[in-house]
């Protein structure tokens, strides 16, 4: 497992952690770990990213702008990210959280959810 790896999976499990307190602190990861999230920070800054909450709030996550954001597309193998069904392009960044109706290799339109 590559260092990265490593480092976000320790990320998400302290999040998940934090997200169950009943004690009503305001602990978050950034609290527990600001050394390690300030790098996972700088890392994701200097590769173009942007650093922003997940949907969730408990944690922070690396949005990448995608090089083929908003170009037409009539299939996911046309897009790095997803090829989204109802206007035809590929997904502008990654993640790209919710519930979407995209197109499959094949050109055939589903539903995808990323959390």
């Amino acid at each position: 497992m590559s260092a990265i790896r490593r480092v976000l999976t320790a990320v998400l499990f302290v999040s998940v952690l934090t997200s169950c307190q009943e004690d009503g602190s305001n602990t978050t990861s950034e609290s527990i770990f600001p050394d390690l999230l300030r790098a996972e920070r700088e890392a994701c800054e200097r590769k173009g990213g942007r650093w922003g909450a997940a949907p969730n709030k408990a944690s922070q996550v690396c949005y990448q702008t995608l090089p083929d954001a908003n170009k037409s597309c009539k299939s996911e193998t046309d897009c790095a990210g997803l090829c989204l069904a109802r206007s035809r392009t590929c997904s502008p960044v990654e993640p790209f959280y919710g519930c979407h109706e995209v197109l499959s290799a094949s050109g055939l339109q589903q539903t995808v959810c990323v959390d």
